[in-house]
C-alpha cells in the first residue's frame, strides 16, 4: 500500500512538471515573439539604464542593443558589469551572423561606474556623462534594492529609499538639462506591483523609529511613482516624457536578501520556474516605453505588460508628491 501510494505520489509529480514544462515554453515563446521588432528602431539614439548588468537591467540592454542603440550601463560593481558587457557585446555579434565580429558592437555599449547608494558618486557620474555625451535620448531608472536588513547609504539614508528613490531622484534631475536638449526623449521609471503596500511617512523617512523591510520596499516604489507623476507635471510642454511601470513577478538576484528555509528551496525553485517570468519577459515594458511609437507623447503613466494600468488613489495624490519632491530636493542637496 505504501509503495503504491509513493508511485501515485511520484507519478503525480511528475505529471505536474511535464503540465509546468509546457506550460513555461509556451510562454517563453509568445514573449520572444513580442520582443521582436524593427532592428533599426533605436538606431543613433543613446539609452542610459542602470543596473544593467543583471536581471532586467541586462535583458532591457540587450534588446535594446539589438534595436540599433547605443547602450550606457550604469553599474555600482564594474567587475561584473564589465562581465556582462563583454556576453552582451559576444550575443550581439553573434546575432548579427556570419562575417560579423563579436567585438562589432563594443562602440554601441559604454560600461560607466555609478553607485546610487552614494550622492558622490551620482554627481560624478552625471559630471562625466554630461562632459562626454552629446546626447541623452532614454533614462532608464532600473536599479534597485528589495527587502535588505536595515542599513545606510554613504550619506546616511535608509538603504531601500535611497537607492530606489533618492539616487534615481537625484541622477534625473541632474541629467534633465541633456534630456531637454536631445527632446524628443524618455525617461522610464521601474517600480512594484508592491507600491501599494507603502504610505509615505513624512516623519520617518528614513525608518529610524521603526524599520520593516517589506513596507520600507513598498514605500520606495510608491515614491517612485509619486516622483514620476510630479515628474510628468513639470515636463509639460519639453517633449520630455516620463512613465513608471512594474514588471510582475521575475525572476532574477533582485531577492537575494529574502531567506527560504533549506527544505523549501527546491519547491520555490519549482514554482518560480513555472509561474515567476524570465528576466526577459519582465523587460519587455521597460522595452516598450524606451522604444515603441505608440506611446510617442504619453507621460505620468502607469504600466503593466505593455498596457496602461489603473493605480490606487494614494499613488496619485498631488499633494503628497509635490511634497516628496520639494523634502528630496533637501535630502539630495539640490536644494539647502
Amino acid at each position: 500500500m505504501a509503495v503504491a501510494t509513493v508511485a501515485a505520489a511520484l507519478l503525480a509529480a511528475l505529471g505536474g512538471t511535464l503540465w509546468l514544462a509546457v506550460r513555461r515554453f509556451s510562454g517563453s515563446r509568445d514573449q520572444r515573439m513580442q520582443g521582436g521588432g524593427d532592428q533599426s528602431l533605436m538606431h543613433g539614439k543613446t539609452v542610459l539604464i542602470t543596473g544593467a548588468n543583471s536581471g532586467l537591467g541586462r535583458a532591457t540592454a540587450a534588446e535594446l542593443l539589438r534595436l540599433g542603440a547605443r547602450v550606457i550601463m550604469g553599474c555600482r560593481d564594474l567587475g561584473r558589469a564589465e562581465e556582462a558587457a563583454g556576453q552582451l557585446r559576444q550575443e550581439l555579434g553573434q546575432a548579427g551572423g556570419q562575417g560579423q565580429e563579436p567585438d562589432a558592437a563594443k562602440g554601441q555599449l559604454v560600461v560607466k561606474e555609478l553607485d546610487l547608494a552614494s550622492l558622490r558618486s551620482v554627481r560624478n557620474f552625471c559630471q562625466e556623462l554630461l562632459q562626454e555625451e552629446p546626447r541623452l535620448d532614454v533614462l532608464i531608472n532600473n536599479a534597485g534594492i528589495f527587502q535588505c536588513p536595515y542599513m545606510k547609504t554613504e550619506d546616511g539614508f535608509e538603504m531601500q529609499f535611497g537607492v530606489n528613490h533618492l539616487g534615481h531622484f537625484l541622477l534625473t534631475n541632474l541629467l534633465l538639462g541633456l534630456l531637454k536638449s536631445s527632446a524628443p526623449s524618455r525617461i522610464v521609471v521601474v517600480s512594484s506591483k508592491l507600491y501599494k503596500y507603502g504610505d509615505i511617512n513624512f516623519e520617518d523617512l528614513n525608518s529610524e523609529q521603526n524599520y520593516n523591510k517589506s513596507f520600507s520596499y513598498s514605500r520606495s516604489k510608491l515614491a517612485n511613482i509619486l516622483f514620476t507623476r510630479e515628474l510628468a507635471r513639470r515636463l509639460e510642454g519639453t517633449n520630455v516624457t516620463v512613465n513608471v511601470l512594474h514588471p510582475g513577478i521575475v525572476r532574477t538576484n533582485l531577492g537575494r536578501h529574502i531567506h527560504i528555509p533549506l527544505l523549501a528551496r527546491p519547491l520555490f525553485n519549482l514554482v518560480s520556474w513555472a509561474f515567476f517570468k524570465t528576466p526577459l519577459e519582465g523587460a519587455q515594458t521597460s522595452i516598450y516605453l524606451a522604444s515603441s511609437p505608440e506611446v510617442e507623447g504619453v507621460s505620468g503613466k502607469y504600466f503593466g505588460d505593455c498596457k496602461e494600468e489603473e493605480l490606487l488613489p494614494k499613488a496619485m495624490d498631488e499633494s503628497v508628491a509635490r511634497k516628496l519632491w520639494d523634502i528630496s530636493e533637501v535630502m539630495v542637496g539640490i536644494l539647502k
